[in-house]
């Protein structure tokens, strides 16, 4: 069911043009009574983006990455930021950008990859979409030291967690990244499903 119908826009308006597009939006939207109703909104509009989970079936573990996030840090949160590798898709697929960016941040080589889902993180103002997967690694799949690019700002730790200690994270309020959240949980109910204590 479409929605195209339902909207008419009057004017836009480009705030901010910077590191991303910041827009003002004027439009009317036709409500279910079919009454127009003008609207004003704002969107930031930064790209798509991908994000994946490595996990290791065998050892049951996950790599995660932690680093430095100055709009966390602003709202708050007082520490680096635990993560799953991600990225911005720029003009690349979100297989190969998500392959690029996770040895860029892990060092990590992906072997098997797999495309979960899609979601959008932020609709009520942010146009992003990220695109979620799930790849299996080894130890002897690092191929370098990995840390992301100083030369945009990356500073990145990697980390190896046991898989219900990453559990144990969420709730404990150490892992507070939504998509971090959504791929963990995603894993518990698809991946890891049997007792995880201990690894038995």
């Amino acid at each position: 069911m479409g929605v195209a119908d339902r909207i008419r826009v009057e004017d836009v308006r480009v705030l901010s043009d910077d590191w991303s597009v910041l827009k003002k939006t004027t439009f009317r939207y036709r409500r279910t009574d079919e009454t127009w109703q003008r609207q004003s909104r704002e969107t930031y509009d930064r790209g798509n983006g991908a994000t994946i989970l490595l996990y290791d079936p065998e050892r049951f573990t996950v790599i995660l990455t932690r680093q430095f996030r100055y709009a966390a840090f602003v709202n708050g949160w007082d520490d680096l930021l635990i993560e799953t590798p991600a990225g911005l898709l720029d003009d690349s697929t979100p297989e190969d950008r998500i392959r690029a960016e996770t040895e860029e941040e892990t060092g990590f080589r992906i072997r098997d990859m797999r495309r979960i889902f899609e979601a959008y993180m932020s609709p009520g103002s942010v146009t992003e979409k990220m695109f979620f997967f799930v790849g299996i690694y080894q130890v002897n799949d690092r191929v370098r030291a990995g840390g992301g690019l100083a030369a945009e700002g990356e500073d990145i730790e990697v980390l190896e967690v046991g898989f219900d200690q990453a559990l144990k994270m969420i709730e404990s309020g150490i892992i507070r990244d939504a998509k971090t959240i959504m791929l963990l949980q995603y894993a518990a109910l698809n991946l890891f499903k049997f007792p995880l204590s201990g690894g038995n």
